[in-house]
């Protein structure tokens, strides 16, 4: 299994960040940069290190991803409902599609004066921040997913007269799930780019990931900074493979036949 997973990785993504290294490395051993500013790779993976055997650490991280999940699961699910509400009615469409289409313009950071007002700097304000990013691009695809059904499939389960739950369980859902799970890739990467974000903009509460980054910062620590965005990076991607992973077993009864 193990020697699968490494025949399909692709190692010529590895060329650009290696060779970038390897002239940081040859940049700091020559004196060519401040190190002050930017310490060697070497000084990196000393700090690296010396924050992986912390508890604080882990402490951060399972806070950062607490949020990141809770939020997406929200966000998502509030987001599905809303898409399968206005791509099946043409009612709430009539209702409810004008107001989303203007906040959707509205960019998520103009929401944090408002959010913070009522649940000022807490944990509940960064979760209401993160369901906010993930729910317009799930909505969208919802939305996109469910008009796009044709009309003969509907006459089909009106012909068995399934009921409203059948006919959202065995008809909407699987029709539209290419298009949903579009949407939740695109929230997964949101989620994880908003819950950053809230640390280090509502950074007056709490723990996480994104202190890292503020702590060196403030410390002038440049080599705590970079161990913190590659960090914050490299979990991005392990969320990002894992939706993927998730999307192609689901989806894989769509390849029968």
């Amino acid at each position: 299994m193990s020697s699968v997973i490494i025949r399909k990785f692709n190692w010529r993504g590895l060329l650009i960040p290696v060779l970038f290294v390897v002239l940081w490395s040859v940049a700091s051993a020559l004196n060519w940069v401040n190190l002050k500013l930017i310490p060697a790779p070497v000084h990196v993976l000393y700090i690296a290190w010396n924050s992986l055997i912390t508890a604080e650490f882990w402490q951060g991280v399972g806070a950062s991803l607490l949020r990141d999940i809770t939020g997406f699961v929200i966000g998502s699910i509030l987001a599905i409902s809303f898409g399968v509400l206005i791509g099946t009615s043409k009612w709430a469409n009539y209702v409810f599609a004008p107001s989303f289409n203007v906040l959707r313009q509205v960019s998520l950071f103009a929401w944090l004066p408002l959010i913070t007002t009522f649940l000022e700097y807490g944990n509940s304000a960064k979760i209401l921040f993160i369901a906010l990013s993930v729910f317009y691009p799930v909505a969208l695809h919802t939305i996109e997913g469910v008009r796009n059904i044709p009309l003969n499939q509907y006459e089909v389960a009106k012909v068995y007269q399934f009921s409203l739950w059948q006919l959202l369980r065995k008809l909407i859902l699987p029709s539209a799930a290419p298009q949903i799970f579009v949407g939740l890739q695109l929230g997964l990467i949101f989620a994880w780019l908003a819950a950053i974000g809230s640390e280090f903009l509502l950074a007056n509460y709490g723990v996480g990931l994104g202190n890292i980054i503020i702590r060196g910062r403030a410390g002038l620590n440049v080599g705590l900074i970079v161990f913190g965005l590659v960090f914050i990076g490299l979990i991005g991607i392990a969320l990002n493979a894992l939706a993927t992973r998730l999307e192609r077993r689901w989806l894989a009864w769509r390849q029968v036949g």
